[in-house]
């Protein structure tokens, strides 16, 4: 099970989001041009793409399962969100 403080610690899911969010522009360069949504491990910086949340979750899932990742819509990366895998 994903670890619940996620979602019970404000300062903990800011920081995780941070995070992430320092990955995701590192990446921008590399991820130019894809289409779909990414989901970003912040700790290993691995990521993975899918045409949907769907498919970007059970690539991620495949590799950390019922682990917290950071998705983000590759068209619009403020459409993003920090979801446990599922």
């Amino acid at each position: 099970m994903a670890d619940v403080t996620m979602w019970t610690d404000k300062k903990v899911k800011a920081e995780f989001e941070a995070k992430a969010q320092a990955r995701l522009e590192a990446l921008s360069a590399e991820l130019a041009g894809k289409e779909g949504v990414v989901a970003i491990e912040p700790e290993s910086g691995e990521y993975f793409i899918g045409a949907t949340l769907g498919k970007a979750d059970a690539a991620a899932y495949a590799r950390y399962p019922d682990e917290w990742v950071y998705f983000a819509r590759l068209d619009d990366t403020e459409a993003a969100i920090a979801l446990p895998t599922w």
